[in-house]
């Protein structure tokens, strides 16, 4: 594992593409018994170089229902996202994470991550990378259907604040699915 994490940071596969270069982002642990998939680093992930360190990573705890130490726990969370660099702005955000990290690094890394119990499906590039055929036809109704996708998959939207428009149209997010959600962590945590 240690070996293969090493390799993962030090990939510049797809340099050519990165506008502020590879800085590959990654926590994973052969013992850990949940993993999150998101997008792509931001900006602020990308300089700091820790996983979910910018409102978004807030929250996502407050909907896990956990510290930081424990979500920075690599022996208890991996995180995993589908690019691991930032790939650069887009008319109405970051652009899409890279395509060539996921079909390289995570079937690695699931290979070393033995104890796994749930995968964290956060935002449409992991909901479609993962459920394939499987997955509704937009994200609403792909998070709105997560029941459907357990004990495996846990799909949610991505806790950026640009999504607080679809927090607030989808109040059965929080309502019904974020508590869920927290008893699956602590169950799968304790």
């Amino acid at each position: 594992m240690d070996t293969l994490l090493s390799n993962i940071r030090a990939c510049d596969v797809c340099k050519a593409h990165l506008p502020l270069g590879p800085r590959p982002v990654v926590t994973a642990h052969r013992d850990a018994k949940m993993i999150i998939i998101g997008q792509a680093p931001g900006t602020k992930v990308h300089n700091s170089g820790i996983p979910w360190d910018d409102p978004s990573g807030k929250q996502l705890r407050k909907w896990l229902g956990i510290t930081d130490s424990l979500f920075y726990n690599e022996t208890k969370i991996a995180i995993v996202p589908m690019g691991f660099c930032y790939p650069g702005k887009g008319k109405s955000g970051d652009l899409p994470p890279r395509p060539e990290c996921a079909p390289l690094w995570h079937q690695p890394l699931f290979d070393h991550m033995q104890h796994l119990q749930l995968i964290i499906l956060i935002g449409q590039y992991a909901q479609k990378y993962y459920l394939k055929q499987l997955a509704k036809a937009n994200l609403t109704e792909t998070v709105k259907a997560y029941y459907e996708y357990l004990p495996t998959y846990f799909p949610v939207p991505h806790p950026s604040p640009r999504n607080r428009f679809w927090l607030t149209k989808n109040p059965w997010f929080q309502d019904e699915v974020v508590p869920t959600l927290q008893q699956k962590v602590k169950e799968i945590l304790k």
